[in-house]
């Protein structure tokens, strides 16, 4: 096994076009348990601990641009009010020595249909952020995951940052498990209410071949909203309306049986995270007033 261990980001791009072949590493959560079972060998490994620029963040055109190499712990301590669905995701990931090294950027590149932070990067419309030596690109977290574990990275392409509004509402996430802590996701969703938009975002995990965003539950929401005036009233949106909404989040899923939880069961979880962190976010709208 090939170990390289760029100082730049430049020579981490040059490493990469030489060798299209080779693993990047940051946290190394997901790569070296891979490798310590031996259900992964790679021949090159690139080394990106040392780049200072993927362990930063700031504001980017009104947009927060964090960058890969930001752990979950730093997303929650300093990033939580401002995203604070994907801080509430972050706090599910793992352990805390897990959370302290692992990092949104390696769980982008995983592209896991389980990653926890999926669903709060469709429920905000992120942007993943790609560079090469050819230049930089961005995709929407919508277009970026391509299959069970594949995404839309070119192969001499690493991920430098991903780009999302602040929060302007309540977001919430949830996810349900076989234990409380440190398990993989039988189904998870995130949802993102805002204001200034009138817009209801929302993220399905582990729940098809790829994370979801519930397009179609989006629109039912938000005309109901629109239609009621509950966003100038902040009144309780009416339960009938609720269930049809968490049948149109379920309804998008496209999960499988296996060893967590079966694709009926997965539903009707959905249906029910769906009602739950909506009823959440929206109490927290109506105190707003």
């Amino acid at each position: 096994m090939e170990f390289l261990q760029p100082a730049t980001w430049s020579e981490a791009l040059a490493m990469k076009a030489a060798k299209p072949e080779a693993v990047p590493i940051a946290g190394g959560t997901d790569l070296m348990v891979e490798i310590n079972l031996d259900h992964r060998r790679p021949a090159t490994i690139i080394d990106l601990t040392h780049i200072k620029e993927l362990t930063e963040w700031g504001m980017d055109d009104g947009r927060l641009r964090i960058g890969a190499g930001v752990t979950y712990a730093r997303i929650i301590d300093e990033l939580g009010d401002r995203l604070p669905g994907l801080a509430m995701a972050s706090r599910t990931v793992g352990s805390p020595q897990i959370r302290n090294r692992g990092t949104v950027g390696g769980n982008l590149g995983t592209a896991s249909p389980a990653g926890d932070a999926h669903p709060p990067l469709l429920a905000t419309e992120a942007i993943v952020e790609l560079a090469s030596t050819k230049g930089t690109r961005q995709v929407a977290a919508n277009e970026f995951f391509a299959g069970p574990k594949k995404n839309a990275m070119r192969a001499d392409e690493l991920i430098a940052a991903f780009l999302v509004e602040p929060a302007r509402g309540p977001q919430q996430f949830s996810k349900v498990g076989t234990r409380n802590a440190m398990v993989i996701a039988v189904c998870s969703l995130a949802l993102a209410v805002d204001p200034k938009r009138k817009h209801v975002g929302i993220g399905i995990g582990s729940a098809g071949p790829t994370p979801i965003r519930a397009a179609e539950a989006e629109t039912f929401i938000q005309e109901v909203l629109e239609e009621h005036r509950l966003w100038e009233r902040h009144v309780h949106c009416e339960p009938s309306a609720l269930k049809q909404f968490g049948e149109l989040v379920a309804a998008a899923a496209k999960p499988i049986d296996d060893v967590r939880g079966t694709a009926d069961y997965r539903r009707h979880a959905l249906a029910v995270l769906a009602r739950r962190t909506f009823r959440w976010a929206w109490d927290d709208y109506r105190k707003s007033k």
